[in-house]
């Protein structure tokens, strides 16, 4: 009488792989099928971690220089607290907050021949506007979107303050290595964290008082911390 045993069993199933492995046939039987008591261990199917999505902003990657960095300087005016001073010609944006004191940050300006001066104020404020070229700048740019809608992509960045009936803004940028430069097309730009900065402690009916170009004054502003 045969007898099946755990050394008949390792013989048969060794049968079995040889005669899967050396068969001839491309559609030879698994083991699994010409003997049923052969049993495959399973493995458990581990998925592949999760990879996080990369950041569509990379503002927070790029450092700007020390001068252009956002900070409270020493700063003699006599326009009013809360008033908006944008200085041209050495790319600086001062929010004045009284004493002689006013914060200081780092802007992006008009490239030659878009530049402009003058007194506005502030008639609206967004976070993550949409962004409309101008019927100008599509003259100028035809291949410019007709409109594109907020977000990190966005020319406009984080927020947006509108200027008067004009059509300059204050905002932010997905650029942040242009702050310090002349490139704009007459907007006043900073980086993201920078305009939600300034966006928080400024409000509709601000004045905004821009200098121009020709007032090539040093600055004299001192920082104070």
């Amino acid at each position: 009488m045969f007898r099946f045993t755990s050394r008949t069993a390792i013989a048969v199933g060794a049968l079995a792989l040889g005669t899967f492995a050396f068969s001839g046939s491309a559609q030879a039987a698994p083991p699994t099928q010409l003997f049923p008591f052969f049993v495959v261990p399973q493995t458990q199917y581990a998925p592949p971690p999760a990879v996080a999505a990369p950041s569509e902003d990379d503002s927070a990657t790029f450092e700007l220089p020390a001068r252009l960095r956002r900070q409270v300087v020493s700063y003699a005016t006599r326009e009013a607290p809360g008033t908006i001073i944008i200085d041209t010609p050495n790319t600086y944006l001062y929010l004045v907050l009284g004493g002689g004191q006013a914060m200081r940050y780092g802007i992006g300006v008009g490239r030659d021949g878009f530049t402009w001066s003058g007194i506005q104020s502030i008639t609206k404020k967004a976070e993550w506007p949409d962004w409309t070229p101008p019927p100008e700048m599509i003259q100028r740019q035809p291949y410019l979107p007709r409109q594109m809608a907020g977000g990190p992509g966005n020319p406009l960045g984080a927020r947006a303050m509108y200027l008067g009936g004009t059509v300059y803004r204050i905002h932010g940028t997905n650029a942040p290595e242009t702050i310090g430069t002349h490139v704009s097309s007459g907007c006043i730009r900073l980086t993201n964290e920078d305009v939600s900065d300034l966006y928080s402690r400024v409000k509709v009916g601000t004045k905004v008082v821009v200098l121009p170009m020709t007032e090539r004054r040093a600055d004299l502003a001192t920082s104070i911390r």
